[in-house]
């Protein structure tokens, strides 16, 4: 009796294909600046799904690697496994936070005439899906604008100058070098 339950429960999600979206967002920060970004995997602060990694500061992602992540929306540790990095271009991973459930997120930046374009694509497969991709779907909309936000806030902040130094004013300095160079020239004459 236990095994029809067992083929009733999981024969209608054995056929499900994959729930996917792709989401892309144009930045005024440049490839290499969003790709920073992207691989700092020690801080997520800008991630919308994300809450922390154990990943230590420096740490440059590469297939094979394997590290924990927290997520926000549900107080679950989930494993990360890092499939392709292609540097400045294409960074992909395996995302497993329960059992029935896969998600294969990939980040993929290119330079346009516009910007650079910042696509954001996840994959969700497993009899979970359909539950799970109606509560991230609104989160994983905003991740490719949230790392250009961030990258683009960071450019901002390197920069502007800090509070305490002044941008010494160019135009000044070039009239007293002018009146200078006068001077020097009157005395000599």
């Amino acid at each position: 009796m236990s095994s029809f339950w067992c083929k009733l429960i999981h024969r209608p999600f054995n056929g499900l294909p994959p729930l996917a979206g792709t989401y892309h967002v144009l930045s005024s920060a440049s490839v290499d600046d969003l790709w920073r970004k992207v691989v700092d995997l020690a801080d997520v602060s800008w991630h919308p799904l994300l809450v922390r990694t154990n990943v230590p500061y420096g740490l440059i992602p590469k297939p094979g690697l394997i590290y924990q992540a927290v997520s926000r929306l549900f107080p679950i540790s989930i494993r990360i496994f890092v499939e392709r990095v292609q540097p400045n271009e294409l960074l992909s991973v395996r995302i497993y936070a329960l059992p029935g459930l896969e998600e294969r997120v990939t980040y993929r930046m290119e330079s346009t005439l516009c910007g650079t374009r910042v696509s954001y694509s996840a994959t969700l497969r497993g009899w979970l899906s359909p539950l799970v991709w109606s509560v991230i779907r609104p989160y994983a909309a905003r991740v490719a604008s949230e790392l250009a936000q961030a990258a683009e806030r960071d450019l901002q902040q390197t920069e502007s100058p800090s509070p305490g130094t002044s941008k010494p004013n160019l135009d000044l300095l070039l009239v007293f070098l002018s009146l200078g160079m006068g001077w020097g020239l009157g005395v000599r004459g």
